[in-house]
């Protein structure tokens, strides 16, 4: 709950972030006129029909909300661990927001957006590094590269050069087609390369960490999206020689048959499908996109014409499949889509090329702190890394201790201690294959570090940023101090509820209302569900909500009749159900089964009127509680500036 008014209340909280005319003062606290424009703008995105009087309305709320903060301050609340503990919380949840280039990232998406729109049919090449033996040969890799780029551009055939130089196995049997293939299917550097290259063209090498890749550009398609699907898949067993091959492809056929005259899919998959993790849901196969499978299977899946058309049995290297599709989700098109466009985002966060998007914070830490570098041998650091690290002799004459300098970001050194920590965690290869060289290390280590710094100092980086944290220091404060004042004591004092009750009883009725059973369902199905049960016996009641415990609450107690859903104008009956009422902002429905009415207003006894008296005494004890607080800290407006806010335009 606390959260959730926090967001309501939004931009109450902004700090100020540059001089600027005086507003009003507090105390010895001031608030200037952008301060207070840019919180109120926050907080008022609609057209106003008297911008004077919607200014002066949220003025006092604005007022109230700071001197409340003030005395937060002022008694040290900001100090408390809870709070110190869930402002670092938040700091750590929103950094990573702002630790890409906004332009970047902004560029990313849309290019993500154009390659999703279409897919492309991919050959490919492989020339791997390792040589016949295993071991890494650079200089052979080299060569038969330059034999394969001869023999592209004197003309000869992509496929049949493939099948002759290709280091991929499958290339012998598939030409090095590779099928079809759309965004973020492979890495990034090879997706540029086949997005960048014209159909019935290839690629210029693209060099990995395995080898060379040359891709060539067989054909593209307006994407086709994503597709829901079954499938029995009857696997080849190892060693599988043609006469067992031949079997199952004869029981491959005799399922297909019994599909097309009727038979149940989902239990003929649960039976005889090899696919164990489909079979035990009838088949059904998580949502499949363009390259992931065998471009054999995403063919014969593709060229299924309609939802539960069944294909023909076909062979893959796997085994014999039947597969059925169920549903196709088509590629959005709209680049306005922000749902869509946020996935986008979500899903190149994850990717590689996200990787480029932070090397802005390596130029604004250099240009706004400076990077300074200290003297020291290189190939001392080097002897001393390798005499801490892997127990080496260390070579006399080198002048490397732990507290050595190496370089300094602003006012931060950075030493030899630190250079072994980092250099201990990252200097092996992620593919396992040994330790990088020391340079590689040093300079992953200097760009770590400038990354880092640009983190631990965003507010000096980002205005957006801090005032984001002040609002949620400020609102935090906010709640934790109107908690202490005036939700606590609201709650735990039954003697002041009991005062305010007798002296205002009049005001605690029952107007017309009922007693009532309101159901509260997730969604329309299980909303009618469990109408049609209570309307065929509303005594049973709880029968009835408790068939769907985890989609439907069941609320017994009196109400009013305009809090019975879908009442209308309608005079409730003992016995009546109301029909279910969808709630359009979040699809769940409601619906109300009344026991028994009562037609004229009543009074409310203590118990019943608690909440109302609650919330009637809190705003006595915030009343009292402001004028305290505008004695203690006085407001004083300038009304020539607040006159120049509201006729801005």
């Amino acid at each position: 709950m606390k959260k959730q008014l926090f967001l309501l209340l939004g931009g109450l909280f902004l700090a100020a972030t540059a001089p600027a005319q005086t507003l009003f003062t507090y105390g010895k606290q001031a608030v200037d006129a952008k301060e207070f424009l840019r919180a109120y703008e926050k907080n008022n995105t609609q057209p106003v029909k008297d911008r004077a009087k919607s200014i002066n309305e949220y003025l006092d709320l604005y007022i109230r909300s700071r001197l409340k903060i003030q005395e937060a301050y002022e008694r040290k609340l900001d100090t408390l661990p809870a709070m110190k503990v869930e402002l670092e919380n938040l700091r750590t949840q929103i950094s990573q927001n702002y630790m890409t280039d906004p332009d970047i990232s902004t560029q990313l998406v849309k290019e993500a957006f154009t390659r999703s729109q279409k897919d492309v049919q991919v050959a490919h090449i492989f020339i791997s590094m390792r040589n016949a033996a295993g071991f890494i040969d650079t200089v052979a890799a080299g060569k038969k590269l330059d034999t394969v780029l001869q023999a592209l551009n004197k003309g000869e055939d992509f496929a049949k050069t493939a099948r002759q130089y290709s280091d991929d196995t499958s290339a012998h049997s598939n030409n090095g087609n590779l099928g079809y293939i759309t965004l973020l299917t492979l890495p990034y550097a090879f997706e540029n390369a086949i997005y960048s290259t014209a159909p019935g063209k290839y690629s210029a090498p693209v060099r990995s960490l395995s080898g060379y890749h040359i891709f060539k550009n067989l054909g593209e398609r307006k994407a086709v999206g994503k597709i829901k699907a079954q499938q029995i898949l009857l696997a080849f067993p190892p060693g599988a020689d043609e006469n067992i091959r031949k079997q199952i492809a004869n029981r491959a056929d005799s399922l297909y048959k019994r599909i097309m005259a009727g038979d149940n899919f989902n239990r003929l998959a649960a039976d005889f499908s090899n696919d164990y993790v489909s079979a035990a849901s009838g088949g059904m196969m998580p949502e499949i996109g363009v390259g992931q499978f065998d471009p054999a299977f995403e063919k014969a899946l593709w060229a299924l014409p309609k939802d539960n058309a069944v294909g023909k049995p076909f062979a893959t290297a796997y085994g014999w499949h039947i597969i059925k599709r169920m549903s196709l989700k088509p590629v959005i098109t709209d680049p306005n889509n922000k749902t869509y466009q946020d996935e986008l985002k979500q899903r190149i966060q994850n990717d590689s090329r996200w990787i480029n998007s932070k090397d802005f914070l390596v130029k604004r830490v250099t240009d706004k702190k400076g990077f300074k570098k200290f003297p020291y041998e290189d190939a001392a650091l080097w002897n001393m890394s390798d005499s801490v690290l892997d127990g080496k002799p260390m070579t006399s004459g080198w002048a490397i201790t732990a507290f050595t300098p190496l370089f300094a970001i602003g006012d931060s050194i950075y030493n030899a201690n630190h250079w072994v920590n980092y250099a201990n965690m990252y200097r092996y290869k992620q593919d396992g294959s040994g330790v990088k060289p020391w340079e590689q290390v040093r300079e992953e280590w200097i760009r770590f570090s400038l990354q880092e710094y640009y983190k631990a100092h965003l507010e000096e980086f980002s205005d957006e940023f801090r005032q984001q944290m002040n609002e949620f220091r400020d609102g935090n404060l906010f709640f934790e101090i109107m908690q202490q004042e005036v939700w606590n004591k609201s709650q735990g004092d039954s003697a002041a509820l009991k005062v305010l009750y007798d002296k205002n009883k009049q005001k605690y009725l029952w107007q017309q209302s009922v007693d009532a059973v309101l159901f509260f369902c997730a969604d329309m199905n299980s909303a009618t569900t469990t109408y049609d049960k209570v309307l065929a016996n509303p005594a049973d009641w709880r029968k009835a909500a408790a068939l769907l415990p985890e989609k439907v609450i069941a609320d017994s107690a009196r109400f009013e009749w305009n809090q019975v859903p879908n009442l209308k104008k309608l005079t409730p009956k003992a016995g009546m159900v109301t029909s279910p009422l969808l709630n359009q902002s979040d699809n769940t429905a409601s619906f109300g089964y009344v026991v028994q009415v009562y037609h004229q207003p009543t009074q409310r006894s203590f118990e019943e009127a608690r909440g109302m008296l609650i919330n009637d005494y809190q705003q006595v004890l915030e009343k009292q509680w402001e004028e305290a607080l505008r004695k203690k800290y006085p407001v004083v407006v300038d009304e020539k500036v607040l006159s120049a806010i509201v006729n801005k335009k």
